[in-house]
């Protein structure tokens, strides 16, 4: 399985950004994007940022990664997965009966 790890941009140069998750800093590849800026969220997937993403969609994901870590731990987990709870599964728009 492959994941892509919200991270926040602390620093930007040319087709490059050091990026924070949590305390940790690390540099990564943003030649797939259009430029980014200091504050801008993007996502990681190994070292490179393969889209941008707002600092909701970076809550939301970060509290779906955390609920993996919880839930393997024997830990609560429901309350970061609330989005979820009491709603039936929706398919993506490209996955849907006449999706583009």
């Amino acid at each position: 399985m492959c994941l892509g790890v919200p991270m926040q941009v602390v620093e930007a140069g040319e087709g490059w950004a050091q990026c924070r998750n949590g305390d940790a800093l690390r540099r990564v590849d943003t030649l797939l994007l259009d430029p980014v800026s200091p504050g801008d969220w993007v996502l990681v997937h190994v070292a490179s940022a393969v889209r941008a993403i707002d600092a909701a969609e970076a809550t939301s994901i970060r509290g779906a990664l955390l609920a993996v870590e919880r839930a393997a731990s024997g830990q609560p987990f429901e309350h970061l997965l609330a989005d979820l709870i009491e709603r039936e599964p929706q398919l993506p728009p490209h996955l849907r009966p006449g999706g583009a």
